[in-house]
């Protein structure tokens, strides 16, 4: 496995929608393995594929809860609203708060090609969210209500 470099704003990758996974191989399986590894060493909570500069629907998110690989992620319910400081490792040092759903469930393919859902609140629906947008070529910083400082908060 392979710490990736994380692309920052401005790469015009990420402002690209990715595309679709039609078939989980080995390349697919390795990139899952090196986003994982590279979202541990930097600390982050969620990674999407644009951001190491792969434009496939691959998300890798841990909320502290362990480890959710998410191939061709797909938000189908979404409920409620929340206001939360968000961040990104590909925009490092800003930090704003986001109106995002307080409830979504996200179908997706596992590592083996199997459908499942997943629910999540709080953090991990706003994890969903933002790593999804990224799918998109969609950064946080574009949802911002307001910028703020969070050593100031």
């Amino acid at each position: 496995m392979a710490i990736r470099n994380i692309v920052k704003k401005g790469d015009d990758i990420l402002k690209k929608r990715s595309k679709e996974v039609n078939e989980i191989n080995e390349r697919v399986l390795d990139l899952l393995d090196d986003m994982r590894d590279t979202l541990y060493e930097s600390g982050g909570v969620g990674l999407a594929a644009p951001q190491v500069g792969v434009l496939k629907r691959i998300v890798v998110i841990d909320v502290g809860d362990g480890l959710i690989e998410l191939i061709n992620p797909r938000i189908i319910e979404q409920e409620g609203e929340q206001f939360d400081v968000e961040g990104c490792l590909s925009i490092p040092g800003v930090y704003g708060r986001v109106k995002r759903p307080a409830r979504v469930v996200v179908e997706y393919q596992n590592r083996k090609g199997e459908i499942e859902r997943k629910e999540g609140t709080g953090l991990l629906a706003v994890c969903f969210c933002h790593e999804l947008d990224h799918l998109d070529g969609i950064l946080f910083d574009e949802k911002v209500i307001e910028f703020v400082d969070v050593e100031k908060e």
